[in-house]
C-alpha cells in the first residue's frame, strides 16, 4: 500500500497472543485512515480467524481500529477517525474480550481438526472462526452425526487434559518435509524463510502440530467445552460442521 521498500512491521502477536496493549510509532498513513505502525499486537486476519479491533490512542485522542489487514507484507490498521500522521507515538489497545474468544475458538479448531484428520481420515477444506462458534468444512465420504459427535467428544477429552500450547519456528524447507504440519487441504503456508509452528500437547506426542500464524490460548483448559451444533451435507465429500464454545 505504501510502495516499495516499506518498513517491515514487528508482529507482537506471533510470540505473545496475550499482548493486548503496546506502544508504537506511526510509520505511514494512506488516505488519512490506513495506518502502519513499527510494531503491533493487532492480528490482521487469516486462516479463518477474523482481524482484531480496538483503538489507537495519541495523547487524549482515540482512533478506533475498525479493520486490520496485511498488504504486501505490511499490517495496516484502518481507523474510523482521521488525524494520525507519520511519527506519532500511539498506544494500541486490542479489544481483549473479542480477541480472547477468538483465541479460544482457534485453539479449539486445531484440536477438532486434528481429531477429524487422525481418526476420520479427512482433510480440512475450510474453516471460519467467530466469537463462540467454529465452522469447519472437510472431505468425508461417510456423513454420520453419531460419528461426528464421537469426534467432538474426543476433542473435549483432549481439551480437558490441560494441554500446553506452544509456539516454535522451523526453516520453511524443513517444515514442508513433514506433511502433517499442513492439515488444510490444498493450502500451503506463505512464502517465508521460517514457518511458525503451533504445538498442542507434549512435543513427543502432541495432539496437534501445524504451521499457523494465528493467536491461541496457552492451555487447552481455557477453551471450555465444545458442543456439536449443526452438521450439513454440502455435496459430494463436502461436509460442514458448526461447533459452539461454552462460556
Amino acid at each position: 500500500m505504501f510502495g516499495e521498500g516499506c518498513f517491515v512491521v514487528r508482529a507482537l502477536y506471533m510470540d505473545d497472543s496475550y499482548c493486548g496493549e503496546f506502544d508504537a510509532v506511526v510509520v505511514g498513513v494512506a488516505d488519512g485512515k490506513y495506518v502502519v505502525l513499527d510494531r503491533t499486537a493487532f492480528y490482521p486476519g487469516g486462516g479463518g480467524q477474523p482481524h482484531d479491533t480496538g483503538v489507537l490512542v495519541r495523547g487524549g485522542e482515540e482512533f478506533p481500529v475498525v479493520s486490520v489487514g496485511k498488504f504486501s507484507g505490511e499490517i495496516t490498521h484502518e481507523v474510523g477517525v482521521p488525524g494520525l500522521k507519520e511519527g506519532d507515538v500511539v498506544r494500541g489497545v486490542v479489544d481483549w474480550d473479542r480477541r480472547y474468544k477468538l483465541m479460544r475458538a482457534h485453539t479449539a479448531s486445531h484440536v477438532v481438526s486434528a481429531v477429524f484428520h487422525d481418526d476420520l481420515g479427512c482433510r480440512i477444506t475450510g474453516n471460519q472462526l467467530s466469537e463462540g462458534r467454529i465452522r469447519i468444512d472437510f472431505d468425508l465420504v461417510e456423513f454420520d452425526r453419531g460419528l461426528l459427535q464421537r469426534a467432538i467428544d474426543k476433542a473435549n477429552a483432549f481439551l480437558s487434559e490441560g494441554l500446553a500450547v506452544s509456539v516454535s519456528y522451523l526453516p520453511r524447507e524443513e517444515a514442508l518435509q513433514d506433511p502433517s504440519l499442513v492439515k488444510l487441504a490444498g493450502a500451503l503456508p506463505p512464502v517465508v524463510d521460517e514457518l511458525r509452528i503451533v504445538t498442542i500437547g507434549p512435543l513427543g506426542g502432541p495432539v496437534d502440530r501445524q504451521a499457523d500464524g494465528g493467536t491461541h490460548v496457552r492451555n487447552t483448559v481455557e477453551v471450555g467445552r465444545l458442543e456439536l451444533f449443526k452438521a450439513e451435507n454440502k455435496g459430494k465429500h463436502n461436509r460442514r460442521v458448526y461447533v459452539l464454545l461454552s462460556g
